[in-house]
């Protein structure tokens, strides 16, 4: 066995930080595209559809994103185990901002008819391709940075970075929103998505600056002999984990019916205000980037799955709680269900899970293990609007989609629960599988 030398220290507040900015701005090119889709998309790109029908196929193309993820997270799992973390943090803040600001110049269907909802989806593909190796380079960049105690508090900033991302975006479509709604369809919707030209500029700055992590450099230096398809050991050593992640990944349904569904459902369906509810969502990802580091903390010091179990069981209660009071018109019951759910409790799991689904894999197949486990599962989290939609069927049907996400939230809370407590073991040695008995190491005394 190869010896390694000692391990280096990292730069755990610099990567954060990285993780953070990077995230924040991705993520607003993501969620500008939900945000749309809920509010006008159906109008300018299906037009000739009923209402009905035509919010369906908008969130349709939201959910289209997240088929292109699993294909991303096998080609940026592979450069990132491969070549490095930095490349694929690089790489992905590219690609995204470019393909957001196309949106916003994209004809509309009046204009160049069925053309103008294919290129949307193709563009869509492009920010679900770039999305599936964002978080899991982030992740993996700020937990192999970290000191051993403190690896979800410093993983969670990659996903306060999300919650900041889901705040600036929903802020930026505050006015473009409350605009008259022809102005709104005309040119208004293209703002939000031409201000993600930002990205491209910001995040190559903050991240062309970033060390590569000293757990990869000790990879490198100490002469481990390195897959050269990471994706070849990770499936045969590694595959119950995959699985474990793609499960636990699904709890990311909460936020997709949270800011896609919900706001669809309130203005479309109960007839409300689109101002108040968006307010919902900002105020609610203000506390949550205040909950998620606290979250986190708590993790560092209890354990992961306690933490990130009862998050996930606190969501199936509160999202119904949000989708009834939705139904109710009343806003300061609106916003006390809202803010608690997706501020306060799935938080929780938010703060937990950067950690969590790195610490099941070694270095060699980290950044791969998580991108193909969590795109997996976000895959399927991205069609719960399309889901929910077709299964709410008017103002009485929250009730079907309480229980649809109940279900899921339960799901994930079992495939937590499976899963190894990692919180204690040194960076190191993540992933290793546990020394072996004697009648075990005798059987296998030639593999190496």
């Amino acid at each position: 066995m190869t010896s390694h030398p000692p391990a280096q220290r990292g730069k755990p507040r610099k990567a954060a930080l990285a993780a953070w900015i990077g995230s924040a701005l991705e993520y607003y090119d993501f969620f500008i595209y939900g945000t749309a889709a809920a509010l006008v998309f159906n109008k300018i790109f299906f037009p000739d559809s009923s209402p009905a029908a035509g919010t369906l196929l908008a969130l349709a193309t939201f959910g289209v994103g997240y088929l292109a993820r699993p294909i991303g997270a096998f080609v940026l799992g592979h450069i990132g185990d491969v070549f490095g973390r930095k490349r694929v943090m690089v790489h992905t803040v590219l690609l995204m901002g470019v393909a957001t600001v196309l949106v916003g110049c994209l004809p509309t269907y009046q204009q160049i008819g069925v053309a103008a909802p294919a290129l949307l989806v193709a563009l869509r593909l492009l920010q679900g391709f770039s999305a599936a190796g964002e978080q899991a380079g982030a992740n993996s960049m700020s937990l192999e940075h970290a000191p051993s105690h403190r690896r979800a508090y410093y993983t969670s900033f990659t996903l306060s970075g999300t919650q900041a991302g889901q705040i600036l975006a929903t802020a930026v479509f505050l006015p473009v929103a409350a605009l008259p709604e022809e102005q709104l369809l005309s040119w208004g919707w293209r703002v939000p998505f031409w201000l993600s030209a930002v990205v491209v500029v910001v995040g190559l700055v903050i991240r062309r600056k970033l060390d590569e992590t000293p757990v990869f450099e000790q990879e490198i230096a100490g002469g481990t002999k390195r897959a050269k398809t990471p994706l070849a050991p990770l499936f045969r050593d590694h595959w119950a984990d995959v699985l474990r992640v793609v499960v636990a990944s699904v709890i990311a349904a909460v936020s997709t019916i949270f800011t896609v569904y919900a706001l669809s459902y309130a203005v479309n369906t109960v007839g409300l205000e689109r101002s108040p509810i968006l307010w919902v969502g900002v105020i609610a990802n203000v506390a949550a980037l205040i909950t998620i580091p606290l979250w986190a903390r708590l993790a560092d010091r209890i354990g992961r799955k306690p933490v990130f179990i009862g998050g996930s069981l606190g969501c199936a209660a509160l999202m119904a709680a949000y989708l009834w009071s939705l139904s109710t018109g009343h806003y300061p019951l609106i916003f006390l269900t809202g803010i608690l759910m997706f501020g306060v409790v799935y938080s929780a799991t938010n703060g937990i899970w950067p950690a969590f689904y790195g610490e099941m894999f070694p270095a060699r197949v980290r950044l791969s293990g998580m991108a193909v486990g969590t795109q997996i599962g976000f895959a399927i989290a991205g069609f719960a609007p399309s889901i929910a939609e077709a299964i709410g069927g008017g103002r009485d049907g929250w009730v079907n989609v309480a229980l649809f996400t109940a279900g899921l939230c339960v799901l994930n809370a079992v495939a937590v629960a499976t899963g190894r407590e990692t919180h204690r073991v040194p960076t190191e040695e993540l992933g290793l599988k546990p020394p072996k008995t004697n009648g075990e190491a005798q059987r296998n005394a030639v593999s190496v």
